[in-house]
């Protein structure tokens, strides 16, 4: 179960990371965040991209060290 959640993480921030962002910088350029419900979605967001990104640093940093 760890592996697949782990691999669900790392998908979403790798397909979706980019998306999250526009529609966030757009979201923010023509609204006020005035709902709770708004900047718990976008902190949410934005906390699995970044958990995400530091999975695939982490691998990353791993398989160098196997290649070395």
């Amino acid at each position: 179960m760890k592996n697949f959640l782990t691999f669900t993480i790392t998908w979403i921030a790798s397909n979706l990371s980019v998306p999250f962002w526009v529609v966030g910088h757009v979201h923010l350029t023509i609204n006020i965040y005035e709902d709770i419900h708004e900047i718990i979605a976008s902190a949410g967001m934005n906390i699995i991209v970044a958990a995400g990104f530091w999975i695939e640093w982490k691998n990353n940093v791993q398989q160098n060290k196997n290649k070395l």
